[in-house]
């Protein structure tokens, strides 16, 4: 494992048994368990930079889709301290989903991502999700075009989603039994969420599916079962039908969240 902790043989072939079950080419799927959330903000503060950097040289900007949760603020914190390492001019920041909220409340997304990181380093372009809309089907419609004028006259395809996982195993707004999950057409959709009774407005499967690489990060004991089940491809989980056509899948996991997946010697 990263972190400074060193894996034994035996761990290393339990975590290939592990990615061998995720229903992916081993090639194209990445785990790397790190030894805290401090260390895995650091890992993706460099993943998302080196991207950042390929994308700029060979396409002339990078764009990305930010998740919320208290894993990627450590991240967005961190990124906010790179502007001599990163061309932020040439970024290009979209949101994977949104509470229907306005952008200053608590719950915001969007909120947390510009207190964290956006309004103190000069991005080349922020999109954010209008969740205070009360016809939240509008706002999806609304984001779709946004995203439909950013990638022509090509179909949507980001650099880097990152995405985080709930211990049920939902990913961006994507939750089990709903019917967003099922969406196979729409880039983003409005989606009414019975468990936390909330709409929410959140990316598709197939537009994930589309992005050169999709990040999880994933922090916490509480998380290991979910990860555990979707690594070896067992249930129905919203984070297993995470799988980029022709991009990469890379877990970043803290030691908590990666208990599940190897025994302790």
């Amino acid at each position: 494992m990263q972190g400074g902790v060193e894996p034994s043989e035996r761990r290393r072939a339990a975590l290939r048994t592990a990615l061998g079950c995720a229903r992916m080419s081993p090639h194209r799927v990445e785990l790397v368990a790190l030894s805290d959330a401090a260390a895995l903000a650091d890992r993706a503060r460099d993943e998302v930079l080196r991207c950042a950097t390929q994308a700029i040289v060979e396409r002339g900007a990078f764009r990305i889709a930010l998740s919320g949760g208290s894993t990627p603020k450590s991240l967005y914190e961190r990124l906010a301290k790179c502007s001599e390492r990163a061309n932020f001019a040439q970024w290009r920041v979209f949101f994977g989903d949104e509470r229907c909220v306005p952008p200053e409340h608590a719950d915001s997304n969007f909120g947390m991502a510009r207190n964290a990181w956006l309004s103190k380093t000069p991005v080349g372009a922020v999109y954010r999700v209008r969740g205070e809309l009360r016809d939240t089907n509008e706002a999806a419609r609304e984001y779709e075009k946004d995203l439909e004028r950013e990638f022509a006259p090509h179909a949507p395809r980001f650099d880097v989603v990152l995405l985080g996982m709930g211990a049920d195993g939902h990913t961006a707004s994507l939750f089990s039994g709903t019917s967003a999950v099922r969406e196979g057409q729409k880039m983003v959709v409005s989606t009414h969420v019975p468990k936390l009774n909330a709409h929410r407005i959140t990316f598709t499967a197939p537009l994930i599916n589309a992005a050169r690489c999709v990040m999880f990060l994933i922090a916490g004991g509480d998380k290991a079962p979910a990860l555990r089940a979707v690594m070896q491809g067992q249930g129905d989980l919203p984070s297993g039908k995470i799988r980029p056509l022709d991009g990469k899948l890379l877990w970043l996991v803290d030691r908590a969240a990666a208990a599940g997946l190897v025994d302790d010697e």
